[in-house]
């Protein structure tokens, strides 16, 4: 299939793929993948020839017709394009299924044969495991066996592990058959554009970088609330937790890309390298800096144990041991069913060293005289600046006044690739820049060991609200920047 030519943006195009979704059928495949590729195909960005496979267990078989028909019922709900014109109908072609079982994978190998011979020549495969944890190493074990991993990179979904030996035994089972250089391990944060521009807005302006250290900066936060309940995956969620589920695999990425070092040059190797270093300098958690909870009624979900302590929200203050960031707090947050759903990084600056003015009016905390950076991920994105400026008449008096920057306001937001488009064309290119690292995960999970082994009790909150109250005893004195001041 050839990729449309009435492109929204411009950029690298992949050499020829097929790629092959395992857990086509499954909800990441209805929400992200398919609508995600079909905006690839409409911007360009697919390679100049390409096929699709939809893959399952076998008694989730689908024909090619009915794989077509549920990719455009995904697209038609999910997509930023309507299923339709000449981008639909060749996308729609480039469509077809093989099921997969253990004991029978003869018919993916067909379809993978089939659509290798439409493309022509010899064509990458990229294989995205959207499948559950249970399910990953018998389809790790499947393309090995099947020499399907020859040529082929990996996409690998979280959860990476649930604790440093299972991490260890999940990269073991990922190295049998794909080496580090073909992995892609995906967090669909990283992916997108307002995570990228840390890179820019760091890096790339003098205003930011020579103060972004412990000599300017206070303290920072990274906040992920989500209005959102656990949505009837009661299996995963009780297995999984909020630590589990959203610090490991996001947050801390967040962290290594806001905290690490300038890269000597901005390649994969550099970039990684430098995120983890920050990983290396994370002090091991400290269960009493680490606030859990759970939402009232969590424990009447269906498929929740009645005397679960999961924790469905979580709070902790974390340091690093390094020269740019020693003695500077980051707190981090996440949970279910909040007051709001938002991703959020805030740098709070220090007070200059003389106090030359009275206090804002609307409080005496210290906090209220913190400049902030306030960096929004919500596409299509946006950053603030907080700060304080004299209120009109004759006395000196100050008020907190802002700037804001918002994407959608100067690009067309049009041109922009969610998460999961970004990371899955990077993957096509070999570019493991926004990839997490083996060693990286593990470095995670063995400071995460002290937490796993002694987690605090968890502490009822009321839907709606933003967690338990111990939750602003931990950042104070400062206080979270969400609920905000927009």
């Amino acid at each position: 299939m050839t990729s449309g030519p009435g492109s929204e943006s411009s950029g690298p195009v992949p050499e020829d793929h097929v790629i092959v979704l395992f857990g086509a059928t499954g909800d990441l495949a209805r929400r992200k993948l398919l609508p995600g590729l079909f905006h690839l195909a409409k911007a360009g960005l697919l390679p100049a020839r390409y096929r699709i496979v939809g893959s399952a267990p076998a008694q989730a078989a689908l024909s090619d017709d009915d794989f077509r028909k549920r990719a455009r019922e995904a697209v038609a709900e999910f997509g930023r394009s309507k299923p339709e014109g000449p981008e639909w109908q060749e996308f729609e072609e480039a469509l077809t299924f093989g099921a997969a079982d253990a004991d029978d994978p003869e018919p993916l190998l067909l379809a993978v044969r089939k659509a290798e011979q439409a493309v022509g020549g010899r064509p990458r495969r990229l294989f995205h495991l959207a499948v559950p944890p249970t399910a990953f190493a018998s389809v790790i074990e499947l393309l090995g066996a099947t020499g399907l991993a020859e040529n082929a990179r990996v996409i690998v979904e979280k959860p990476f592990g649930t604790d440093l030996p299972s991490a260890q035994a999940l990269n073991a089972t990922i190295h049998s058959v794909f080496d580090e250089s073909r992995t892609f391990r995906i967090d669909h944060f990283l992916g997108k554009e307002s995570v990228d521009n840390i890179l820019a807005l760091r890096f790339a302006n003098g205003l930011f970088e020579p103060i972004w250290n412990r000599d300017h900066i206070s303290h920072v936060q990274i906040d992920v609330p989500e209005k959102i309940g656990i949505e009837g995956r009661a299996h995963f969620f009780e297995g999984t937790g909020t630590f589990r589920d959203m610090i490991v695999t996001h947050l801390f990425q967040l962290m290594g890309f806001m905290a690490m070092e300038p890269p000597a040059v901005l390649t994969a190797k550099s970039l990684r390298d430098e995120k983890e270093k920050v990983f290396q300098s994370l002090r091991h958690l400290d269960p009493a800096q680490v606030v859990r909870g759970q939402y009232e009624g969590y424990l009447d979900e269906p498929g929740v144990d009645p005397r679960s302590d999961t924790e469905t929200f979580i709070a902790l203050r974390v340091e690093l041991d390094n020269w740019r960031w020693a003695g500077v707090p980051f707190f981090l947050r996440s949970g279910k069913s909040l007051g709001e759903g938002r991703h959020v990084v805030t740098l709070g600056f220090r007070e200059p060293a003389l106090r030359m003015f009275p206090l804002p009016a609307q409080g005496d905390s210290e906090e209220a005289r913190n400049n902030e950076l306030v960096i929004d991920f919500d596409d299509p994105g946006r950053i603030a600046t907080r700060f304080l400026v004299k209120e009109p008449g004759p006395a000196m008096r100050l008020e907190e006044a802002g700037m804001v920057f918002d994407y959608g306001d100067s690009f067309n937001s049009m041109h922009a690739l969610e998460g999961y488009e970004r990371l899955i064309l990077d993957a096509m290119l070999g570019d493991q820049s926004l990839f997490t690292r083996s060693d990286g995960i593990e470095r995670l999970w063995e400071a995460s060991a002290p937490l796993l082994a002694n987690p605090p009790q968890v502490e009822p909150y009321v839907p709606g609200s933003w967690g338990p109250e111990s939750a602003d005893r931990l950042i104070a004195p400062y206080r979270w920047s969400l609920p905000d001041r927009r």
